[in-house]
Formats: structure tokens, sequence, C-alpha cells
């Protein structure tokens, strides 16, 4: 099931030609193009027609009606309602607790105010399919209210009878969500990027989900905000050695895997023992699992271990596979942490699973995927703001600067931008009446 890679006795530094899951070159990539073009084209009945093609699903109203998501926190066990609540609090507390201040920058007679000013409208999607997901409904409705969005919108795919989940509707209502859709698949992110009778365009697109919605998110980009990140098919990496629980190694490798295909299970060691022992008991693991066949279906196809030479190999293997999450359940985790250069989300030490983070941390569970977290991070406020600056220069300050311009702007052959700031310092040159 897991394939091993014996990548001892290489040299430090090496190239690592290392397997990577397969997104279906340009087959998918055209068939959500052509997906993309028929709801930008005809809206809510291209809409009905690829939910009733892909989910089986024949739908009347796009939208859950409110009344439905209302009643949904009432409709859950009191200890499931209690964890999507903790949830929902440790989400907001984090983010607003990393919330940047916004300050004043001055220079010479110049201020400059930082201003972060929130999108009108977001649009969450949380996959379905083979599990429901109303964490994901969490992290990322919370981080866009924090952040200040006015309208959140959220796209989750309907159940075969065209209904929602409880748990995915209760989530939506603890989290603020204002609209919730049953609608999946690309469809439902061109929606959301161009509208259709029943749902208003967005201003930004976010959430994880199968290579599909990952690449129509990538295809929209341009006329919505998506983030760089791919926040498709779900990784880890688990790092070990002898010092790591044997069973504790096979739970972590396998509680990606279990969210189905197209995703990475990699174990790294530097010890023989712990590789084979580890890969034992991720085989009796998967054999008792009950989602046994989403589990098999990621390991016969992105499952590996690796056998390296050193804790430094291993942490170069990890870099350039660039995880999602990343496991380093080692006594020395804290010393291999600054080694750490291309991840989503880092667990250190023993205690730590990646399942925690999926839920509970505080910091949001969208991360980067397929090697995109080479330069993107986890979806965050700034996802749901635009950077804006308002300039007030004072007497002192277009006095000090204003030669400074005109040079500039006439060597770029830009005469009215010099004579813009030499007309407020009485010095201009050619626009006199």
């Amino acid at each position: 099931m897991m394939q091993i890679l014996d990548l001892r006795n290489s040299a430090p530094g090496d190239p690592l030609d290392l397997p990577r899951p397969d997104l279906g070159a340009e087959g998918p990539v055209a068939d959500v193009r052509a997906i993309l073009a028929e709801v930008r084209l005809r809206g809510d009945a291209a809409v009905r027609e690829f939910t009733e093609r892909f989910d089986g699903v024949v739908l009347g109203d796009l939208r859950v009606d409110q009344s439905e998501i209302d009643a949904a926190p009432g409709r859950l066990s009191r200890d499931l309602l209690a964890g999507l609540t903790e949830a929902r609090d440790a989400v907001d507390a984090f983010y607003r607790h990393q919330a940047e201040e916004i300050g004043l920058y001055v220079r010479g007679g110049i201020e400059v105010q930082h201003l972060l000013l929130p999108v009108d409208r977001a649009g969450v999607y949380a996959p379905g399919g083979r599990a429901k997901y109303p964490s994901s409904v969490i992290m990322t409705a919370v981080p866009a209210r924090v952040a200040g969005v006015a309208s959140v919108i959220a796209c989750v795919p309907p159940s075969p009878d065209g209904t929602l989940p409880v748990e995915l509707l209760a989530a939506a209502r603890l989290a603020g969500v204002d609209e919730v859709y049953r609608i999946g698949g690309a469809q439902a992110i061109a929606a959301m990027a161009y509208g259709t009778e029943s749902v208003a365009r967005v201003d930004v697109i976010v959430g994880p989900g199968s290579k599909w919605v990952s690449i129509a998110q990538r295809e929209v980009r341009g006329v919505v905000g998506v983030p760089a990140a791919f926040a498709g098919p779900s990784e880890v990496v688990v790092i070990a050695d002898e010092t790591t629980p044997v069973d504790w190694a096979a739970i972590d490798v396998i509680v990606q895997a279990e969210h189905g295909p197209d995703g990475l299970a990699w174990l790294i060691t530097w010890s023989e023992e712990t590789a084979h022992a580890v890969a034992s008991e991720i085989d009796r693991l998967v054999a008792a699992s009950p989602r046994r066949a989403e589990t098999e279906s990621t390991l016969n196809g992105g499952g590996y271990v690796v056998l390296v030479d050193s804790p430094e190999r291993a942490m170069e293997v990890s870099n350039a596979i660039a995880p999602e999450h990343l496991e380093i359940l080692t006594d020395s985790a804290d010393e291999l942490l600054p080694l750490v250069r291309h991840a989503g989300a880092i667990f250190l030490g023993q205690l730590g699973p990646a399942s925690v983070g999926d839920y509970i941390a505080g910091p949001s569970h969208v991360l980067p995927t397929f090697a995109t977290a080479r330069f993107s991070s986890v979806l965050g406020v700034e996802d749901f703001t635009r950077r804006v600056h308002a300039v007030r220069v004072r007497e002192e300050g277009i006095g000090r600067v204003a030669q400074s311009v005109a040079a500039i702007a006439t060597a770029e052959g830009l005469p009215a931008h010099a004579e813009s700031v030499l007309m407020r310092i009485g010095e201009p040159t050619w626009s006199r009446p």
C-alpha cells in the first residue's frame, strides 16, 4: 500500500525528484472551463443541469430557506453543538488576536494612513461527497466576519435527496453565514464568480475542495479574488524516529489520507526500524478503518515511506514536498523547526496531531496544497480585505519633495506630473497663462 522510497546515501543538497499527484493535466482543466462557460452563459439552468449530472440531484430552489438554517443548531447533539461552538470561538479569537494594527506613517510632512477595507461580499465553499465538513464552513466564514465582510454566502454540494446535512447548516448559523446554497463542484465556483439569477456574484471565493473545485477557483481568479494557495486534496508529511510512538505516527498518516483520492500521505524517517513498524501499523489500521476505501485510494496513489540518512535530510525532503500539513513527531521537534522552509501548517511534538489544527487550534484549516506552500499561506483575514493607503501632504512635505518628483517625472516624459507639484510650490514652468 505505502510505497518505499530509499533516499539514503544521496548527498545533502542533491536535487530531489519526488512523485506528486496528477491533477489530470488538460482533461479536467478543459472540462472545468466548459462548466464555467456554461454557467456564465446560462446561469441557474446550467447549475441545475450540472448538479443533476454530477450529483444525481434535481434541484428546485438553489438557496436553503433561512428558517431551516436557524433551526439547525437545535437539532444537534449537545456535544456536537458545544464542539462547533468551541471551534467557532477559537477561530474568532485567533483572528481577532492576529488582526494587524493599522497606524499612521509620517515622514517629512507626508502622512500615509494604512487602511484595510473588507470586500463587500465573500463566497465560501465547503466540500461534500465522501464526508460532510461543518468545520470548513467555520474555518472560512469566521475569518471573513472578523475582516468585516458585509455579506457571506456558502455553497455546499447537496445530499442525494437534495438537502444539506444539518451539521453544515448549524455551522453556517454559528459562523454568521447570510445565505446558503445547495450547489457543489465547479458549477458552484462559477455561480459565485459570475452570478446567476439566484446567486449574486461575490468579490472573493475561498474554501477547500476536490481538484475540480480547486481548478475552477484558479480559472476564475481575476474575475474575483481567490487566494494564491491551491486548496485541493489533503496532504500530510509525518516525520518520525525511534522516539515516536508507532501507533501515533501511523494514525496521523491516515488522518489526512481518509479524505480520499489525489492527496499525499508521507512518512519520513532516518530509522529503518521505525519505517517498517509504522508501515505495518498503517496496514493494520487501514484494514480496520470505517473509511478504508477512501484511505486506500490516497495511500495507493500518494502514500510513501521515505528513508533518509539524517534529520537534516528529512527536512530537505519535506521542504521539497511543501506539504499542507507537516507533523514533526520527534523529541527533536524544536530543533528541526528552524529547518522548515515550505509547509502550510506545522505541528510540533507528539501530542499535537494535525486534527487539532483541522478543528480547534484557531488558525483556519484552509491551507496551501500541491506545493503552493512554496509561495502562499493559510487563509486569513487579509484574504478578505484590500490594503489601501490614504496620503496627506503638508506644506513642509510638498516643499521637500516637489523637485524630486518633478525630476523623475521629467525623465519619464510626463510633464503634467512634474507641473502638478511645481505649481504647488509656486514654480510652474509651462502651464502659466
